[in-house]
Parts: C-alpha cells; sequence; structure tokens
C-alpha cells in the first residue's frame, strides 16, 4: 500500500497530532476505507489553505464564494465565521490573519462525521511581541448526499 495512504490512515484513526491528540469521541472511532478518508482529507485541506494569509475581519473574505460553497446553509457559515474571526482576534493575530494553517489530525466518529483538529499561525499583534501565535481549533464535518459538509457547533 502508498505510505502517503498508510499515513492518512494513521491520522484518521489514532488522530494523533503534535500539539496532543484530537480527543476520543464517546463512542469511540471508526475505520473507513482509504479513498472515502483520502477524499475528505483532500477537501478539508483544500478549504482550510484557502484560509491563509485571508484576513477575517474584511468583508472581502466573509463574501468569498469558494469558502461559503463549503456549507451546507447561509446560516452554518455566519456561525463558523464569526466564531474564527472572534478567536483569531482573541489569539491576538496580526489584522485577523493566519500566516500558515496545518490540518493536523482528524478522526472518523462514524462513517459521515469527522473531527479535524487545524492549528493556524499568525504574526503576534501585541506591542514589543515579534513572535508568532497560534489556535488550535477542533471542527466538525458531516457527509451528506455524498459530500462533506463543514458542521460548526452552534454559538
Amino acid at each position: 500500500m502508498n505510505p502517503l495512504v498508510l499515513l492518512l490512515l494513521a491520522l484518521a484513526l489514532v488522530g494523533c497530532a503534535s500539539d496532543g491528540p484530537i480527543p476520543e469521541p464517546p463512542g469511540g472511532s471508526v475505520p473507513v476505507s482509504p479513498e472515502s478518508s483520502l477524499n475528505f482529507y483532500a477537501q478539508a485541506n483544500e478549504f482550510y489553505q484557502h484560509l491563509i494569509r485571508r484576513r477575517f475581519n474584511t468583508l472581502e473574505t466573509f463574501n468569498d464564494p469558494a469558502l461559503r460553497e463549503q456549507f451546507r446553509t447561509e446560516n452554518r457559515f455566519f456561525d463558523y465565521y464569526a466564531d474564527l474571526a472572534q478567536s483569531l482576534d482573541y489569539a491576538n493575530f496580526e489584522r485577523s490573519r493566519p500566516v500558515s494553517v496545518d490540518l493536523q489530525a482528524y478522526i472518523f466518529e462514524t462513517p459521515n462525521v469527522a473531527r479535524v483538529q487545524v492549528r493556524f499561525v499568525g504574526n503576534d499583534d501585541r506591542p514589543l511581541r515579534p513572535n508568532r501565535t497560534a489556535l488550535i481549533r477542533l471542527d466538525r464535518w458531516e457527509r451528506f448526499d455524498g459530500r462533506w459538509w463543514m458542521t460548526p457547533d452552534k454559538l
């Protein structure tokens, strides 16, 4: 089997990440087919990579159709966007803009529900702090009608 497939399966099944593992779901995790895991990873990773160097306190990013198309409803997009923008602000991201986004791990709660641990890194906007700041999020995705959708928790 391809080493990349084995690595992705290990991440999907174990949920390990450099900043700590994804919390185990109450019912445990389930194995999925390699194709399902790779398809999910490709879609989720593309979404998160689209967030790099985007300012989350601007209408340009808020109105981006490429971001909105990952959500089944407008309200789910609004919930996710508001929560992420606020989280970046609280984590002192300069200009509310991540400079890198790393999909650290994912785990399948069911064949149709996945949790993703994502690490956002940005420049620290506090005075006299030339370092980076980071934010780790745990996002929820659901498969519906054969497609994966970002499904944020209600605010």
